[in-house]
């Protein structure tokens, strides 16, 4: 592949240390995402899934080896730098919606927007453009409460492009959905994606979603392993 990637993994690793005890829970992980590629990351419940995505979005500092974001070493950056690159290159869905109960569905994508300093009519209009891409605009109003679980989840995805981010790193973000509701929300999410031409690592223990992806990568004993 002759494009170079937008996130890379070097000999990541990250221990947790629980009483006495030290948990190796990535030991050395090295991944490439390129531009316009989606890619499953798979493993059971309690693999390391979900702290690979939190290292990797600079929301979890690594023990050893380095996140490199564009071509930006992000080992050594200071938390100002990180912000700043998690705000404007990333953008994060997961399991649980984490809407803001007392907003719209709206108000949670536009919200993000003004923080990063755009205007609120510019952050409405792409607000209103996304809720009509995930088939939600007749519910724009409307608060978390009064939504269903795949739309929360459908919001959560609008809210995590609404900055127009490059890469994506979801975690698990139909697992809890039924089967059904998942697939449809699945659905949406890889549209929308593809759309908006990103790049996306994806955490799931689906195989058939995984199925649906550019390829597979399997998170086993802290190592990955090709699908």
């Amino acid at each position: 592949m002759n494009k170079k990637p937008l996130l890379s993994l070097k000999s990541l690793k990250r221990t947790f240390h629980q009483g006495t005890q030290i948990l190796h829970i990535l030991k050395g992980i090295d991944l490439d995402l390129y531009p316009g590629e989606i890619v499953a990351l798979v493993g059971p419940s309690g693999s390391g899934k979900s702290t690979l995505l939190q290292t990797a979005g600079l929301l979890e500092k690594a023990d050893g080896g380095e996140v490199i974001i564009e071509e930006k070493k992000c080992g050594s950056l200071n938390d100002r730098d990180r912000t700043q690159i998690r705000r404007n290159v990333l953008g994060f869905v997961y399991q649980f919606h984490h809407l803001l109960p007392e907003f719209s569905a709206e108000e949670n994508i536009i919200l993000p927007q003004m923080i990063a300093g755009h205007s609120f009519s510019s952050s409405r209009t792409r607000a209103h453009d996304l809720l009509k891409e995930v088939g939600l605009l007749n519910r724009s109003s409307h608060r978390p409460a009064r939504l269903s679980g795949g739309e929360q989840q459908r919001v959560a995805i609008a809210r995590a492009l609404a900055n127009r981010p490059k890469i994506l790193l979801a975690d698990e973000p139909t697992g809890n959905l039924d089967e059904h509701t998942a697939a449809s929300v699945f659905k949406k999410l890889i549209d929308l994606v593809r759309k908006e031409n990103l790049s996306a690592l994806i955490a799931t223990h689906n195989m058939d979603l995984a199925k649906r992806m550019d390829r597979i990568l399997i998170l086993h004993e802290g190592v990955l392993l090709k699908g």
